[in-house]
């Protein structure tokens, strides 16, 4: 069997607001066609280096880098230098990334916020930009709510909204930063559908989640991150049923 690439490398990445170290040596690989999942307590760091992964927040030492390139920063002669804006803006264009709220614009209907990334950002033509949204949208369930306002949305709806919009820039990775923790209990089935589709495809994604059940299934890769390091990673469903350290086996005690 051919090992895919790596597509996601970070090494003793640490990030510090002012004397609060959030991220204390993080290490971790994805490969391409991967879905790692990362769990852990509240305030452990994982939203944090999920948002260094795009230069969201920049790192304050150790190297993070997507497709063998270094995120956020070039390198000359052994020295780091901080990327201008539009640099960074073009690295960021092949990764989505869906938040927990869903930041979707209140005054755009559902397929107009799908589009609105290729018409700005690439400057796509706005009738194959609206196909496309209605394409995207059906592939999340929505085919037919292109016209409604998030205002008429559930939170479920709203969020594969989202999901589609972040799909509408053709990343290659795809970031979800906690996707359903914000949704009533019964809207989180349909977005977790979307995203097992999402990984069926191939495509690399890491995900910030509680939803141990989703890991356990869908996952290639599970990381358990406490007090801003990966403290345990392995495959899921072995790590799940066999937790070695007593962080982590407390915390599968609280959340299953």
């Amino acid at each position: 069997m051919i090992e895919r690439p790596v597509k996601v490398h970070a090494e003793n990445v640490h990030k510090a607001y002012g004397r609060n170290e959030v991220l204390r040596g993080v290490d971790l690989e994805v490969r391409s066609g991967e879905v790692a999942c990362i769990v852990g307590p509240s305030g452990g760091g994982k939203s944090t280096f999920l948002r260094c992964i795009n230069h969201l927040e920049k790192i304050d030492s150790g190297r993070l880098s997507v497709d063998d390139e270094l995120i956020g920063y070039t390198q000359r002669g052994g020295k780091l230098y901080e990327m201008r804006e539009k640099e960074v803006s073009a690295q960021r264009r092949s990764i989505g990334m869906v938040f927990q709220r869903f930041n979707l614009f209140p005054h755009m209907t559902a397929a107009q916020n799908v589009m609105c990334g290729p018409v700005v950002v690439r400057k796509q033509n706005k009738k194959q930009s609206r196909d496309r949204a209605i394409d995207l949208l059906s592939k999340v369930g929505l085919g037919d709510r292109g016209d409604s306002y998030p205002m008429q949305l559930s939170g479920g709806q709203q969020q594969r909204v989202a999901i589609a919009r972040a799909l509408a820039m053709d990343p290659d990775l795809m970031l979800f930063d906690e996707p359903t923790s914000a949704l009533d209990p019964e809207l989180v089935g349909e977005v977790l559908d979307v995203m097992r589709q999402l990984a069926q495809s191939g495509m690399t994604m890491i995900v910030v989640t509680h939803e141990i059940g989703f890991a356990r299934e869908a996952g290639d890769l599970l990381a358990f991150m406490d007090q801003g390091v990966v403290a345990e990673q392995g495959e899921p469903r072995e790590i799940l049923a066999n937790p070695q350290s007593k962080r982590f086996q407390d915390f599968l005690g609280k959340v299953l």
